[in-house]
């Protein structure tokens, strides 16, 4: 028998799939929140208590130093950058609340610079900070630019022969109030070159200016800090050049990564609330789940659910085994942060739907979900700079198709340094193979009816794509790229889902709502945009081609994958299925 649901659940986790110290870094984590219960974590929340308890208990454990070191450094033999195991920390953390996984991910974006870089010493200091149980920062973006990183201002100037003073603001830095090493970029004054550095949040050329209040975030930090005359030398500067910039990239592309992961994990506590709640209660007389489009409801959000689950775990895939010659992940990661986390929002709003004001209360975990889910994809502009770059890929996608060697699930434990080794450019060359691989040996009516509505959108994009000065009009675009993102997510998925031997009728549900999604952003275009004669045809066609529906079967997965999850998992001190 298949699996019927890829959701993490801290009771029957085991972890037997990873080597022991990993294996012991992630129990830890969860007895740690098992035994604080929800009723605190909830109460830090309300009191906007920064987490000195969980930072403690992780230096302690070396549970950081182990998941975040790079292999080499330090006294760890166990310690390495290993996203198999580090993107489900990520995903633990956020089960149990966002506020916890942000301060990793954040760390992740501050030493990335650092491990990329050439400046030995600082590496040998960030592996005794890490072991001292620190936590990191990364000092890009700035309040009047936002996601416009070539607008930078903050900059270093020359003082004297490899002496430099640092001036500038930066805005919106998670662990910044905190950090032992904050990895800035900014400038050189004189040249205009492209400059990485290291800052410490303690020294006293180093202001932290404010919190940003956030309250979707709970109670980890955002901030403002300023650089007066900071002190730099040799000994600070990681890294000079249009390399700096790239592995400013590069590290954003890795930290941010881990936000379909986190999003995976709100998401399954947050179902597992909401299935307990509706299953238990009764209004007018009758169980809440006795109504079709509550079943309906949480049904499609376990489905969602399990789909990100299947893309963040087969992306990981492609990531992992990166090179110069295969550069696949330019387009699954962005992907990965941008639709992963989306798919999460419209998990909890499913489930709103569901509890409605019970969700609103703050002693809930649905609440926690509510104010945090929606955030995630919108930090610093992701949604719509990550569905610029998606568009970049689409002729390669379908009409430049190569072959590659075959990508099962990379589950060796090793150092992923290969992903420190990211270079930009070229993302409209970046070739793929053929994507009907994925739907091979594949007999299930949804899948097969999915397929043809990716190759109707094939066939338009062959006869009379969009004007390429439409291409760069975003505002048209968006739902071709949105469609493009749903055929290339439900590939992933797909994949995904035969790797890890999912049952048919739950892959089945999954494309059942996969196409209505394509149906949505094809009847958007045709009905709000000046499309040609052949556009309009196919993109009605796309819009009317809906779902094999059985409503036997939909109520036969209710009750076998869905309604088991009543009181499948209830945290200590959780108001609802205690």
């Amino acid at each position: 028998m298949g699996k019927k649901s890829m959701l993490f659940n801290p009771k029957t986790f085991t972890g037997e799939e990873y080597d022991v110290k990993s294996r012991k870094a992630m129990l830890d984590t969860i007895a740690f929140f098992e035994k604080k219960g929800l009723k605190s974590i909830r109460d830090d929340e309300k009191g906007y208590i920064w987490q000195d308890d969980w930072m403690q208990y992780q230096k302690e454990h070396g549970i950081f130093a182990t998941m975040l070191t790079a292999k080499g450094y330090g006294d760890d033999e166990e310690a390495r950058f290993d996203l198999y195991r580090l993107c489900p920390m990520s995903e633990i953390l956020g089960f149990y609340g966002e506020a916890y996984q942000y301060p990793l991910q954040v760390s992740i974006l501050g030493i990335g610079p650092i491990w990329m870089g050439d400046n030995e010493e600082q590496k040998r200091e960030l592996a005794q900070d890490l072991k001292d149980g620190h936590v990191f920062a990364f000092g890009m973006s700035e309040k009047e630019h936002g996601a416009d990183l070539y607008s930078n201002e903050v900059h270093l100037t020359e003082t004297g022969e490899g002496v430099y003073v640092a001036n500038g603001s930066k805005y919106y830095i998670g662990n910044a109030h905190t950090a032992s090493k904050v990895s800035a970029m900014g400038k050189n004054a004189t040249t205009g070159e492209w400059t990485n550095w290291v800052v410490d949040s303690r020294h006293r050329n180093y202001k932290y200016v404010k919190d940003i209040d956030c309250p979707g975030l709970g109670q980890c930090r955002l901030g403002e800090f300023d650089l007066i005359e900071y002190p730099i030398t040799d000994r600070d500067i990681i890294k000079r050049g249009d390399e700096a910039f790239a592995d400013g990239l590069a590290t954003v592309n890795i930290g941010k990564f881990q936000l379909g992961f986190s999003a995976s994990g709100i998401a399954a506590h947050a179902l597992y609330e909401a299935v307990t709640h509706a299953n238990r209660r009764v209004i007018y007389g009758s169980k809440v789940t006795n109504f079709p489009h509550i079943r309906a409801f949480l049904s499609e959000a376990f489905c969602r659910t399990n789909a990100m689950k299947l893309y963040a775990l087969r992306s990981r895939d492609y990531f992992r085994m990166m090179s110069a010659d295969d550069r696949r992940y330019l387009l699954f990661n962005p992907i990965q942060k941008m639709k992963v986390t989306t798919q999460g929002g419209d998990v909890i709003r499913l489930l709103m739907d569901v509890v409605c004001a019970k969700g609103y209360e703050r002693e809930n975990f649905l609440s926690d979900a509510y104010a945090t889910m929606d955030t995630l994809f919108r930090l610093e502009g992701t949604a719509h700079v990550n569905m610029a770059l998606v568009l970049k890929f689409i002729p390669k996608y379908f009409f430049g198709n190569v072959e590659y060697p075959e990508i099962g699930i990379v589950s060796e434990m090793k150092e992923d340094d290969n992903i420190f080794r990211q270079t930009i450019g070229g993302l409209a060359k970046v070739p793929f193979p053929d994507y009907r691989k994925a739907y091979e040996s594949v007999d299930l009516p949804n899948v097969k009816r999915f397929l043809e509505i990716v190759e109707k959108f094939r066939e338009m994009l062959a006869k009379d794509a969009p004007d390429p000065s439409l291409m760069k009009n975003m505002d048209y675009m968006l739902n071709y790229g949105e469609i493009f993102t749903m055929i290339v997510y439900a590939q992933l998925v797909l994949e995904g889902a035969k790797l890890n031997d999912v049952e048919d009728e739950l892959i089945d549900q999954m494309f059942a709502l996969f196409i209505r999604d394509v149906n949505k952003f094809a009847l958007t275009q045709a009905n709000n945009y000046e499309n040609t004669e052949i556009q309009r045809d196919y993109l009605t066609q796309i819009a009317l081609r809906g779902p094999v529906v059985d409503k036997e079967k939909d109520f036969r997965f209710w009750q076998e994958y869905v309604q088991v999850l009543d009181g499948c998992y209830v945290q200590k001190d959780a108001p609802i299925g205690s």
